[in-house]
């Protein structure tokens, strides 16, 4: 079973409009649709759309709104039961795909909560072949939440692997933190690998939108050291980078498609990886998987999500860098 826990959960509203988005403009949107989401959800989405064993762990209203969308959805899943309802978070799709997120916070992870959350991460863990800490953190959590996370996980499940996808000040603390709570994947973008190496992330988006993916290689290479057993680099439509600390540096190139969206592309990536790595597939095989969800998302409209079939790692270039 693939375990996921967002601890910022959201309904996510996505909404489009005929041309490009312009400061002090007036449109007239599509009507929005409103998912379940949040990065561990998405991931959790696309892991049970595959018909693979999940868990969708997050702190939210068990009888709000959030946690219905999920029930209707048929996706295994269990709420840590607090009073507040799940932020609403706005997506605006234009025509070409360009895409604009507006998130609010959130509501406060109290220490009480967020004690219950490990219990029941630690509970869910017993059953789970991986572990997936992902996303944002709420207002109050500790930026170092998710190196606690994994520090209890090691004490309880050794044998689980983890992988962490996040961003800004919860990715930092989790550097801060390295060796000591190391997962076995971590997932970034360019921008985020960026933050962890003390370097441009934009710099190293565009070199590798060059054709330049040396720089790449370097800055996940820092974290093999510090670590990190496998680091999967998303970047956009280059493809990404897979970088093992036992192994090789991998390139996969994405099949080419027409942009739609690329909301939850990089968590149907890391979906896609990490179904491919319960299969046992070789690291090539693997990469490829990641790309293939990834840019199958992209290609689907608004919030959606892709089906396997939908999927063609078969069209995704690897090569070894």
């Amino acid at each position: 079973m693939i375990l996921t826990l967002t601890a910022n959960p959201s309904i996510d509203r996505t909404t489009t409009i005929s041309g490009p988005l312009e400061r002090g403009g007036v449109y007239r949107l599509a009507m929005g649709v409103d998912v379940p989401g949040g990065k561990g959800v998405n991931v959790s989405t696309a892991v049970h759309k595959a018909g693979r064993a999940t868990m969708a762990l997050y702190p939210a209203a068990r009888t709000g709104r959030f946690s219905r969308l999920l029930a209707e959805k048929g996706i295994p899943h269990e709420a840590i039961d607090v009073a507040d309802e799940a932020r609403v978070n706005i997506t605006i799709v234009e025509d070409d795909g360009t895409t604009t997120k507006l998130n609010t916070p959130g509501a406060p992870l109290p220490q009480s909560v967020a004690d219950r959350v490990l219990d029941r991460l630690a509970h869910h863990a017993a059953d789970s072949s991986w572990v997936v800490l992902a996303g944002s953190l709420p207002p109050g959590a500790p930026t170092d939440f998710y190196a606690t996370c994994i520090r209890h996980l090691r004490a309880t499940h050794p044998e689980v692997g983890i992988a962490v996808d996040t961003s800004d000040a919860a990715l930092a603390a989790l550097a801060d933190n390295l060796p000591d709570a190391a997962p076995e994947v971590l997932a970034p973008n360019g921008v985020e690998l960026g933050q962890l190496a003390g370097i441009d992330g934009n710099e190293l988006e565009r070199r590798a939108a060059d054709g330049h993916l040396s720089p790449v290689v370097a800055a996940a290479r820092r974290l093999n050291e510090r670590g990190v057993g496998e680091v999967l680099v998303t970047l956009g439509a280059v493809g990404a980078v897979l970088v093992l600390a036992d192994g090789p540096a991998l390139a996969a190139a994405p099949p080419p498609i027409v942009p739609a969206s690329t909301v939850g592309a990089g968590d149907s990536a890391l979906a896609g990886y990490l179904l491919a790595r319960e299969e046992g597939l070789d690291p090539a095989g693997t990469l490829a998987r990641a790309v293939a969800y990834g840019s199958a998302a992209t290609a689907l409209p608004g919030t959606s999500l892709p089906d396997p079939d939908e999927t063609h790692p078969e069209l995704v270039a690897i090569r070894e860098l």
